[in-house]
């Protein structure tokens, strides 16, 4: 449906109505909602501000917030999350998600987290630099590859413990996440699964 005609109908306005409103005959409506013509600058502006869209809107070029977050096979420190080399899939999340801060998947490599998490999983991460004692999340050890971890804070630094026996959990004092250093990227929000 023509833009503008779905506008009118929900304001609940007729084609004369909306003539008069933009100082138009009723013809250069029909013609902008059959999309024979486009609306002049001054009738654009009109409209925006009659229904309190955009211009790009009424011209249908607008582009909504997109709540395509990538998937990363790594994530290394200081790299943004667009460096599309390091992209291998996209995830969408939820239009409120989007709206509650920055996100980006990691393809989960390595069996550690398992059962919970398995070798190939994507796992939906906000990006934040500080997460409660218990919560998984993404850090980075060293400055290169990250890890997916249960982090457990204690008074004297940090242990992240991995949920599969058959790993031990790596400690680290204030002075090792100072000095290696140790860095929380995100808070892992969602697990995707695909079979």
């Amino acid at each position: 449906m023509n833009i503008i005609r779905k506008l009118r109908t929900q304001h609940n306005v007729s084609q004369k109505e909306l003539a008069e409103i933009c100082h138009v005959h009723q013809t250069a409506v029909s013609q902008w909602e059959n999309e024979r013509t486009v609306p002049d600058r001054e009738s654009l502006t009109i409209l925006s501000s009659y229904f309190g869209v955009s211009v790009d809107t009424l011209l249908g070029i607008d582009k909504p917030k997109s709540n395509l977050v990538p998937v990363l096979g790594r994530v290394r420190a200081g790299m943004p999350v667009e460096a599309m080399e390091e992209v291998l899939d996209y995830e969408e999340i939820s239009p409120l998600m989007a709206a509650g801060g920055e996100y980006f998947g990691l393809r989960v490599s390595g069996d550690s987290m398992t059962p919970r998490i398995c070798d190939g999983d994507t796992v939906i991460v906000r990006r934040q630099q500080d997460v409660d004692s218990g919560d998984i999340a993404v850090v980075l050890i060293g400055g290169t590859d990250a890890t997916v971890k249960k982090v457990i804070k204690n008074g004297t630094g940090i242990m992240l413990v991995p949920l599969n026996s058959s790993y031990e959990p790596l400690i680290f004092t204030p002075e090792d996440i100072r000095d290696t250093p140790v860095t929380i990227l995100g808070k892992v929000i969602e697990l995707r699964r695909k079979f």
